[in-house]
């Protein structure tokens, strides 16, 4: 299925999403955490530090600064790697879930009272 937005539906879209959130005091990710979080969310498992910077294209610093934000809000965990101590492994959590499906319900919501 395919869904058509003219630009100034998909920027309004983008805008009543984020409206909602704040207004609901959920919680206020950059959109780097964002993608991140998404991205762990949505792509089967395991994910690892370095896996998600070569996949976003930045430095596993970038990375790392994004999941200790996210670590502290309880959206994600991080675990070393028994196969391989290097590798840290970043994990779901059900806060996690939780935020995303308020979130995906906020996207149908707005999206469903864009005018044609």
């Amino acid at each position: 299925m395919s869904v058509r937005l003219r630009p100034i539906q998909a920027l309004r879209l983008w805008q009543e999403v984020g409206l909602s959130m704040v207004r609901r005091h959920a919680v206020d990710l950059t959109q780097r955490q964002m993608v991140i979080l998404l991205t762990i969310y949505l792509e089967p498992p395991p994910h690892t530090v370095r896996g998600l910077a070569a996949k976003l294209g930045v430095t596993k610093p970038v990375i790392t600064r994004a999941l200790d934000a996210m670590g502290e809000l309880d959206l994600v965990s991080r675990r070393r790697d028994p196969a391989d101590r290097r590798n840290v492994i970043i994990q779901r959590t059900v806060r996690g879930s939780l935020f995303l499906d308020e979130f995906s319900d906020r996207v149908v919501e707005a999206a469903g009272a864009l005018s044609p």
